[in-house]
């Protein structure tokens, strides 16, 4: 399940290969597809479902990227690999991107300036992942 543009990443040291466990893959979509839904709540705060929706498209983002036969520590590079791992469009990443740059002043800065476009643009996203990700791990 080899990959050229992955395999760069290998052998830069920006990526590992290293082959996922079937519990490992079901475990990633689970907790990305529960997030969803609960990112979808209404009652929850906007920063709540913001949070809910990163985590879950990251989760559904590695689940790509493990079950194509990689790791990173890096939740970015997790994101920026979705071109080759489900084939998201670059306007797609690019909400990703800016969710990212807003988790990271919120956590390291204690910032989270967001909108209810931002959170259901993100809720998008994070849906057209898991969708590519079931229809991946479905062509086995």
């Amino acid at each position: 399940m080899s990959h050229p543009q992955l395999d760069s990443l290998v052998r830069i040291g920006q990526l590992k290969a290293e082959p996922a466990a079937e519990s490992e893959l079901q475990g990633l979509v689970r907790s990305g597809i529960r997030r969803l839904a609960d990112a979808a709540r209404g009652e929850l705060s906007l920063e709540s479902r913001f949070d809910l929706a990163y985590n879950a498209a990251h989760s559904l983002a590695l689940a790509a990227l493990r079950f194509r036969g990689y790791r990173s520590e890096s939740r970015y590079l997790v994101f920026q690999c979705l071109r080759h791992t489900v084939d998201l469009p670059p306007e797609q990443w690019r909400v990703l991107d800016e969710a990212h740059r807003k988790r990271n002043l919120a956590e390291y800065e204690g910032e989270l300036d967001v909108g209810e476009q931002h959170v259901a643009a993100l809720l998008r996203v994070a849906r057209e992942v898991g969708n590519r990700v079931e229809r991946l791990m479905g062509t086995r």
